[in-house]
């Protein structure tokens, strides 16, 4: 890991190969599966609390050793003598038209208890998007070019006021935290409460009871400028699905003459080109993790195959593509937007074989991260009583 030195008057830190690849797929197999629409423009988001929120608690694993990791490299790097506590982790993906101007990240009254920040790149300028660079106002480094798994962390106030350029194709995905001296916004004693609330009541180790619960429809419709009508862009749970080559099935007939808000919560199966295939989900979030998850882990086929496998797929009716090409309708309204927003997974081969086993092995992989975050519960909850103590929190 080959680290570029602070200046003194702006104190920051470009660490090269901070997170390995392994880690930055993970993470963004997580925020393609679970993302709602964000704080900007174009901006998508993933924060530990709406996981817990969505029943996704699980997801939450991957994140606590890179925080820890990234948290004890700002203590080292700007010569903290007391424990520092987190106080935002995010996923966070900027897709074409996103952009913002010169800022400092503690540049608002109610964000003054951000001390320090720590953005870590989980995929490449000129490989994965196009636009997204990262700007210093003053010092050096000027400009950064995002890799993947390169980290930049610096001081939240002035002495480094930043921008990013604007995004002009694809989606720019990074892992940002904060950092702060003020107990009282420590995000880890918030986050042990919805763990409490949400894990504990669940019953163990049974898969069924890991499946996902979407947020309100409304965190996940995009369109252009944020604008509020719903007449125009995409539900992006959907426009997530379209890019990966799949449409959403209902076999329940629909009256699309009223509110559909509750569709996408009732059980659906997936349709690629022509074939619709078995496998029923509990709802379309549900599908989407597991799809995002067959794209991360399970595309090994090195050829395209369209062929209906015995108990896998069938051919779709008539009536059955009429009802998909009206569910598009009203929550895919507009697909060349969606193909602009969110990069088409094409290159990577399709096959219902292993997209079949795949469903098994998202399952494998719910319930080895649910065991982690029962055993690791009580560890967290007992670090914060220590250091509750230790500080006076």
């Amino acid at each position: 890991m080959a680290d570029i030195e602070m200046e003194e008057d702006h104190p920051r830190l470009i660490l090269h190969n901070f997170l390995t690849e392994d880690e930055c797929k993970e993470l963004e197999f997580i925020h393609k599966s679970c993302s709602t629409i964000g704080y900007r423009p174009n901006v998508f988001s993933t924060t530990l609390s709406h996981l817990i929120a969505t029943n996704s608690a699980h997801l939450i694993i991957p994140f606590l050793p890179i925080r820890d990791r990234l948290k004890e490299k700002v203590e080292e790097t700007f010569g903290c003598e007391y424990e520092l506590v987190t106080e935002f982790t995010g996923l966070i993906s900027w897709s074409r038209g996103a952009s913002i101007g010169w800022h400092s990240d503690d540049n608002r009254p109610y964000l003054k208890q951000r001390d320090f920040t720590a953005v870590c790149y989980l995929n490449s300028y000129g490989k994965d998007f196009e636009g997204g660079l990262f700007h210093f106002q003053d010092g050096e480094p000027k400009t950064i070019a995002p890799m993947v798994g390169d980290a930049v962390i610096y001081t939240a106030d002035g002495r480094n006021t930043h921008s990013v350029d604007e995004v002009t194709s694809g989606e720019r995905l990074t892992l940002t935290l904060w950092f702060s001296r003020d107990s009282s916004h420590d995000e880890d004693a918030k986050l042990i409460l919805l763990l409490e609330e949400n894990v504990l009541h669940k019953s163990n180790n049974v898969p069924w009871s890991l499946l996902p619960l979407p947020a309100s429809d409304n965190m996940y419709w995009f369109s252009p400028h944020q604008a509020s009508n719903q007449d125009i862009g995409f539900d992006i749970r959907l426009g997530r699905l379209h890019a990966l080559g799949f449409d959403v099935y209902y076999s329940r007939d629909m009256n699309f003459g009223s509110d559909l808000s509750e569709l996408l919560m009732e059980p659906m199966q997936l349709a690629r080109r022509d074939q619709l295939l078995d496998h029923k989900f509990v709802n379309v979030l549900h599908s989407l993790q597991v799809a995002q998850f067959y794209f991360w882990e399970g595309c090994k086929s090195q050829a395209f195959t369209n062929e209906v496998q015995s108990g896998k797929a069938v051919r779709l009716s008539r009536s059955q593509s009429e009802k998909i090409t009206q569910v598009n309708s009203v929550f895919l309204k507009d697909t060349k937007l969606v193909e602009t927003v969110f990069q088409s997974a094409g290159q990577c081969y399709f096959n219902l074989a292993t997209f079949s086993a795949a469903i098994t092995e998202w399952e494998d992989y719910s319930c080895k991260l649910h065991k982690e975050i029962l055993l690791s519960l009580p560890q967290w909850r007992a670090h914060q009583a220590i250091y509750s103590v230790k500080f006076d929190v």
